[in-house]
């Protein structure tokens, strides 16, 4: 594969994700039963889980899409920027917010207090990947895929500088990569 020779380590392959994927998919269903809740997935890096996700929740669901930036190079600036809001009306319905990773916190609080304002009826949070140890605000994922320590990862829709998403996998790319990509 072409972006091999920049990976330092595989953190979580593509039968770790899958498996997980079909777990957290029957807690949903288990938890949702009887709702026909609305996932809402952040773009670009949830739409690989969300897609493996929704294979294996067991109800009549929707899905629809926002497109929030926080992030510059490895770091996220605190800065929450609603590049596309939903099509789908959230007033009285229960959300599911899809998210590839909640690091600092921020991003997902600010969706979050967003979709509850515009009359939604429950917010709860899905992550594939959370990284505790970066929070700066008071917030937790109601289902965690894995609990990472403080890594920059891409792979699985993740990306640095809009490389490396379409991995099958998360890894960490060699350090030399960052410096290459960022001069």
């Amino acid at each position: 594969m072409w972006a091999e020779k920049d990976i330092k380590k595989v953190l979580v392959n593509e039968q770790q994700i899958s498996e997980r994927s079909k777990e957290l998919g029957a807690k949903i269903t288990e938890d949702y039963a009887g709702k026909q809740p609305l996932l809402v997935a952040l773009l670009r890096g949830s739409v690989p889980f969300l897609a493996e996700l929704i294979k294996h929740i067991n109800l009549d669901i929707q899905y629809d899409f926002m497109d929030v930036s926080s992030y510059e190079g490895t770091e996220s600036i605190g800065d929450i920027r609603i590049l596309k809001d939903l099509d789908t009306s959230v007033k009285g319905l229960d959300i599911l917010l899809v998210e590839d990773i909640v690091d600092t916190g921020r991003t997902i609080q600010t969706v979050r207090e967003t979709l509850l304002h515009k009359g939604a009826n429950s917010v709860r949070i899905i992550t594939l990947l959370d990284k505790p140890s970066r929070r700066v605000v008071d917030i937790k994922a109601d289902y965690v895929g894995f609990e990472i320590e403080n890594e920059f990862v891409i792979g699985f829709g993740m990306d640095f500088n809009q490389r490396y998403r379409c991995l099958p996998y998360i890894g960490v790319l060699k350090d030399e990569c960052y410096q290459c990509n960022e001069e």
